[in-house]
């Protein structure tokens, strides 16, 4: 994945294994799963676009009990590539969309959104999407936390988030945390009208939805279209750009190389790649170290 050198790591990375508490519909391709109990008070969070790796149980629950301790680093995730192909659990990087620290239920509560790809009930959706859509309560995961990559100079009040629908947890998840004096834009892709999905964010946030409705335009593109339109000129401005490499990639050419910006003043993470089933098979996701 591409990804700016500034990610912000959590104080401790180890895999905690969690539950699914619900599983609910959002919209034709969202699913958001509520992960709870196991040792979900280990989690620490950290707001903003907090992200974490999810090993799903995809083939049965025990492949998850042979997972390396370290499986996001290099030694780790080749040790996690030795779990036969029957057992492997399927590794993924997801964004923290909103935690509770007590529920109804009366415990600590993670959201995770998944964007669904194709259908599982006629073999068109991949692994990830397929786990979603079918899980049920009590199924446990694997997570390991690996921090933030929003990460502007302190004191920053204007912002300019971009993303396609991939980044749209992590866009939800920074402006729930920036504070109310806040102002800026946001430019989301959303795949369908129904697929957009309002959330919290401070009054002087305007968020610009972009609905595709073209099953064959790469996700990104109007994205990045319209990031062209926009005027970045603002003094103090961070932008940060989440979603399809190529927008990340060309997000960040266009702020720093053509409009100027300061490198430090773009945060950007490639979460996919176009063409792509599933992230490069690296422990990393930035050049030293995968919504």
């Amino acid at each position: 994945m591409a990804s700016s050198a500034r990610l912000v790591k959590p104080a401790q990375q180890e895999l905690l294994r969690l539950t699914v508490r619900r599983a609910e519909r959002l919209s034709p391709h969202w699913m958001r799963i509520t992960l709870a109990d196991g040792e979900i008070e280990r989690f620490r969070p950290m707001g903003y676009d907090q992200w974490f790796r999810i090993f799903l149980p995809v083939s049965g629950e025990e492949g998850l009990e042979r997972l390396p301790a370290k499986a996001n680093r290099l030694l780790g995730y080749l040790r996690y590539l030795r779990i036969p192909d029957g057992l492997r659990p399927v590794m993924r990087n997801y964004t923290v969309r909103a935690y509770r620290a007590s529920s109804a239920d009366g415990g600590p509560e993670i959201d995770v959104d998944f964007v669904l790809h194709g259908s599982a009930s006629d073999g068109t959706a991949g692994p990830a999407s397929r786990w979603a859509e079918t899980c049920a309560p009590g199924e446990d995961v694997v997570i390991i936390d690996e921090g933030l990559g929003f990460n502007p100079e302190r004191g920053v009040r204007q912002v300019l988030l971009v993303a396609d629908e991939t980044g749209q947890p992590a866009i939800a998840g920074v402006c729930a945390t920036l504070p109310d004096d806040a102002s800026g834009l946001v430019l989301i892709e959303a795949p369908h009208a129904d697929d957009v999905l309002e959330f919290d964010r401070p009054a002087g946030v305007e968020v610009r939805w972009l609905v595709r409705d073209d099953p064959h335009q790469v996700p990104g593109a109007r994205a990045l279209a319209a990031l062209r339109e926009a005027d970045v000129t603002q003094p103090g401005l961070h932008a940060f750009v989440v979603g399809e490499q190529a927008l990340a990639t060309g997000a960040r050419r266009l702020l720093v190389g053509e409009r100027g910006l300061d490198r430090n003043a773009v945060s950007f993470v490639g979460y996919w790649r176009s063409g792509s089933a599933s992230p490069a098979p690296k422990a990393a996701r930035a050049s030293g170290e995968a919504s």
